[in-house]
């Protein structure tokens, strides 16, 4: 079996977020009128207007390859390559002014995330890696850091308004057991962990293109990334996650995950 590799694909997903970013930024000079989703959550135009730029590309340069998106739905997810996006993750930032969203771009194979994108148009801050791609800011080298202690460890993880009560309570496991907990962030955070700056996070119930990107970033910079189970993030994951810089801490907390949750 070949090796896979995500070199390939850098041009088209570096093209991607460039074509993104123009479309968020000036966006964000105009008040984004919200329109409220089937499921309650918030979305804009230019939401959607991303999606769009990010299929177009997909479909000229890879009509083969299958696409997720948060507003636009699935299509072939049983291909060898599935692009993955979240054109606005933050949507209620983005609307609010607060600079806390960005694009999320990740691509699958047979899957599992090889290649991310955290891109951030607020801050003009870019976060890439993937298999064989070097983990970046703004393409300067990043790296997790070594961390081999729960109570030494920063976590990272959403508000209690993100998660019903029976997985948040099982988050509170975490943050009892770590150094110190920060809440929210958004993408942006998990571009701090992949560069050392907080050391592991976790989340319940997300959708593939909340943890895709970030997934393959996180490892691309030495870190792993799985479900609560302890097995790799894939688009069929049930959006359970646990992503540390470090295989100790990671080994630690999903132990405390699954005796606080009965699922080891």
């Amino acid at each position: 079996m070949a090796t896979v590799t995500a070199t390939p694909f850098v041009e088209a997903i570096a093209l991607m977020a460039d074509a993104s970013r123009d479309i968020v930024k000036r966006a964000a000079l105009q008040f984004a009128q919200p329109i409220t989703k089937s499921d309650g959550s918030p979305v804009t135009e230019f939401d959607r207007e991303v999606e769009r730029a990010l299929r177009a590309i997909v479909a000229a340069r890879f009509p083969d390859h299958g696409i997720i998106g948060e507003e636009y739905g699935s299509d072939k997810t049983d291909a060898e390559y599935v692009w993955i996006f979240d054109p606005i993750d933050g949507t209620k930032q983005f609307i609010t002014g607060i600079p806390e969203y960005g694009t999320l771009i990740a691509l699958a194979h047979h899957g599992i995330p090889i290649l991310g994108v955290i891109d951030c148009p607020a801050t003009g801050d870019r976060w890439m890696g993937g298999v064989d791609v070097p983990a970046t800011r703004n393409g300067l080298s990043i790296k997790t850091r070594a961390c081999n202690r729960l109570d030494s460890a920063i976590f990272k993880t959403s508000g209690p308004g993100a998660h019903n009560f029976e997985p948040y309570g099982t988050l509170m496991a975490l943050a009892k057991a770590a150094r110190f907990t920060v809440y929210g962030g958004g993408c942006f955070a998990f571009g701090l962990l992949a560069e050392g700056r907080i050391d592991f996070a976790s989340d319940a119930g997300h959708n593939v293109y909340d943890f895709a990107a970030p997934a393959a970033v996180v490892q691309a910079a030495g870190g792993i990334v799985t479900d609560w189970q302890g097995q790799p993030l894939s688009i069929h994951s049930n959006g359970n996650f646990l992503m540390a810089g470090d295989r100790s801490v990671h080994a630690i907390a999903l132990n405390v995950l699954q005796e606080a949750n009965s699922i080891g």
